[in-house]
């Protein structure tokens, strides 16, 4: 059950695997189009008996609404079987994405110009509760779910963005988990492939009328595409559980009640480290590691548990209420800096003169001075995250007019609790051996209490338009409390973010929409008086085509920020003291265009082909002249930096009896590492590359379903970024085979 429409431009993606041709079986004529993946987001939409949840609902709906809502459904997401989010997330348009381990452990992703830096400037959800370790006090995605156990993912952009705060100006994502299904069902999913990855995924569930339950676990882990200098493990181990248990009114009953509980345990070891590489060194071996990141581990784990009420009285009213509560919790050792030397960012990028010694260093070919030893620290954090969240449908009609009142209510808690600490260490003879104790560098605790509230007001004037009014209150209370120095702050904020959107159908087919919307994005409690929130008007307008055959979709997009705010990560490249803080980026446009397109047709008797196309144009440029900790300084006229002003992504599926073979061809153009304008320098560019993804599977039997996936098939060497310190590689190419085996009763 869908819980809201939403204002804005619409469309869902159309990637079929071969579990599902694009045209039903029994129909060999004229393919009847790209699969609807707004549909299919849950696990057998038919077959499910609680909610997964979905926000965006079916075909239909979507062809009558006016809102940026973009849907990679189940199907889509089993046609490559991907594991990493960055990749599943291809083929949405107005989403960039930022690779930094080649995994997707620690995902990056913007839309329409915000900045990906650990997702932060972006509302994240799973089952449409607030996803992210600390959502107001601390944003940036340590933690990300398996994309292997998601059903669904759905973006939201424009004016659908003020239904889903705090971070409204780029937009939402929200992951949709696997519903109770009815009667007896399960599968089991093992897959092997290079690098020593492998993955074993597992289901079970039963539902009756009334009661029902689902058991479901994923581990997902690999030895790692890179090579320390000194040897030592570069890979990662991740699990995740997950329990749901509902009961449910009779379905006689008038008035129908469902409770459900959803309780989850996910956890990660990884040898990641945010040291990079010189670009002499990446030409020679792009997969290398020096052997002072031969500590880097990251260690965490997550629970969650979420009792949800449903109330509904006929068509006319639905009612939902979440109560949840999320804790996370996570130490990572890794390197820092050279005590007395310039910051690893700047030794990397110019290996010259001083420099090259402490690269040397770095590297293990030469010793550490005891004056400038290594810094090697855990930045320890703590977080938890509760509240309740409640949702609101009213449905009046009439002989001419459909009026549908949403309103939304959440009161929520958050909190991040900082103690990180650093000692000193040398590089002997290619060995880091510890040379002090270690000592808190920082302690402090940042916490936020906020209340939102949302209404959306869709009123359908016969079958041709829908005009959907809205707006959305932020209140936010934040605390800050620097537990070494004794300072202690708070602030509060306020902001009122409406939003307008409107559709018409000239045709069934054919529409025309835009809309308009207040952005928000708030200040976290350790920035103060440093920063003011970040504000906006965004805008697009565009067209839809929606048949049984075809989807296309053209939309253009305009956001003024009176204020961009830029936030200081450890990934992102700052310095200690910094991070955790946030500045003002002053006025900036971004604005472009998105184009999807789609087209299913059938070949031959029994051959049917479907081809989708994704495209978007992105420009920027600030409004006024700064320095900033990220951004550096910055002139009137420039760019932001990791915004392509190009990408793309053509994909070609085939179906024939029981085998399918999908072919996805991904383009990203140059981005800037720093701010900036005109041509990039080459010691910050980050050069275009295109990437070539292939999977076949084929349904042995009913029952057994048997897959293979080619990533990165060209095995293309290129940079995914120059951040936090020094050149990342992209993954090479990898090869994946598994099956699946379901049953049910």
């Amino acid at each position: 059950m869908a819980l809201m429409t939403l204002p804005g431009a619409v469309h869902a993606q159309a990637v079929e695997p071969a579990a599902a041709p694009v045209v039903p079986a029994a129909e060999d004529a004229a393919a009847e189009g790209p699969a609807d993946d707004a549909g299919d987001a849950d696990d057998d939409d038919e077959d499910a008996d609680d909610e997964g949840v979905r926000i965006v609902g079916n075909r239909e709906q979507l062809s009558r609404m006016g809102g940026s809502a973009q849907v990679v459904g189940k199907k889509a997401l089993e046609a490559f079987e991907y594991d990493d989010v960055h990749r599943a997330l291809d083929g949405v348009t107005g989403v960039y994405v930022r690779d930094e381990d080649g995994q997707g452990l620690r995902p990056n992703i913007g839309l329409r110009g915000t900045s990906a830096e650990r997702s932060a400037k972006i509302t994240l959800m799973e089952d449409g509760i607030l996803m992210a370790p600390a959502p107001y006090a601390a944003p940036a995605a340590y933690y990300f779910p398996l994309t292997t156990r998601m059903v669904g993912v759905e973006v939201f952009k424009g004016p659908a963005a003020i239904a889903h705060g705090p971070n409204t100006v780029g937009g939402a994502i929200n992951l949709v988990t696997r519903s109770i299904p009815r009667g007896a069902k399960g599968e089991v999913d093992v897959s092997t492939g290079r690098f020593g990855s492998d993955k074993t995924h597992a289901w079970a569930g039963w539902g009756g009328d009334q009661f029902g339950v689902l058991l479901e676990w994923a581990q997902v882990d690999s030895d790692g595409f890179k090579t320390l200098d000194s040897g030592g493990p570069t890979g990662f181990n991740k699990r995740e559980g997950m329990l749901k248990m509902r009961w449910q009114s009779a379905p006689t009953a008038e008035k129908f009640h469902r409770l459900q509980l959803k309780l989850g345990w996910a956890d990660e070891v990884s040898n990641e480290t945010y040291l990079g590489l010189t670009q002499a060194d990446f030409d020679a071996d792009p997969f290398r590691r020096y052997a002072a990141s031969g500590l880097g581990k990251m260690d965490w784990w997550r629970s969650q548990a979420q009792l949800a009420y449903t109330f509904e009285a006929g068509e006319h009213l639905h009612l939902r209420v979440v109560a949840y509560r999320h804790d996370f919790a996570r130490s990572w050792l890794k390197l820092n800096s050279i005590r007395g030397r310039p910051a690893l960012r700047d030794l990397l990028n110019d290996p010259t003169g001083t420099q090259a010694v402490d690269v040397a260093v770095l590297r293990g070919d030469e010793d550490s001075d005891a004056r400038n030893p290594l810094l090697i620290g855990t930045n320890a954090r703590s977080f938890f995250a509760q509240g309740v969240d409640a949702n609101l449908r009213y449905t009046l009609k009439t002989e001419q007019v459909t009026q549908t009142f949403r309103a939304g209510l959440r009161v929520h808690q958050d909190q991040i609790r900082r103690d990180h600490d650093e000692a000193a260490f040398d590089m002997v003879r290619g060995a880091v051996l510890r040379a002090s104790p270690d000592v808190f560098t920082t302690r402090n605790t940042e916490t936020a209490l906020a209340f939102a509230g949302h209404v959306l007001d869709e009123v359908q004037l016969g079958d041709r338009l829908v005009v959907t009014p809205g707006a959305r209150i932020e209140v936010i209370r934040t605390d800050f409390e620097d537990r070494q120095t004794g300072v202690q702050r708070d602030e509060t904020q306020a902001a009122v973010l409406p939003g307008l959107g409107a559709v018409y159908r000239f045709t069934p087919e054919f529409s025309v929409l835009g809309g308009v919307h207040r952005g928000f994005t708030p200040v976290s409690p350790r920035s103060g008086d440093l920063a003011d929130p970040e504000s906006s008007f965004n805008f697009e307008a565009g067209t839809r085509y929606l048949s049984e055959t075809s989807r296309a979709e053209f939309i253009g997009f305009y956001n003024i920020y009176d204020n961009l705010l830029v936030a200081c990560t450890a990934s992102a490249g700052c310095l200690p003291d910094d991070i955790g803080r946030q500045f003002n980026g002053g006025a900036l446009d971004v604005y472009g265009a998105e184009v999807a397109l789609a087209h299913a047709f059938r070949v031959a008797k029994g051959v049917r082909m479907q081809a989708d196309l994704s495209y978007t144009l992105t420009l920027s440029d600030f409004q006024s002249a700064f320095v900033d900790p990220i951004l550096g300084p910055v002139e009137t006229g420039d760019a932001l930096p990791y915004l392509p002003t190009h990408q793309g992504r053509v994909s070609l599926g085939t179906w024939m009896g029981p085998l399918s073979v999908n072919a996805a061809l991904r383009y990203v153009g140059e981005m800037r590492d720093v701010a900036g304008q005109g041509a990039i320098p080459a010691v910050e560019q980050v050069p275009d590359r295109l990437v070539l993804d292939i999977a076949a599977q084929w349904q042995v039997w009913e029952s057994l379903r048997a897959y293979a996936r080619i990533d990165n098939a060209t095995n293309r060497t290129y940079i995914a970024s120059r951040r936090p310190y020094g050149l990342r590689p992209g993954k090479p190419i990898a090869f994946t085979l598994g099956v699946k085996y379901a049953v049910s009763q």
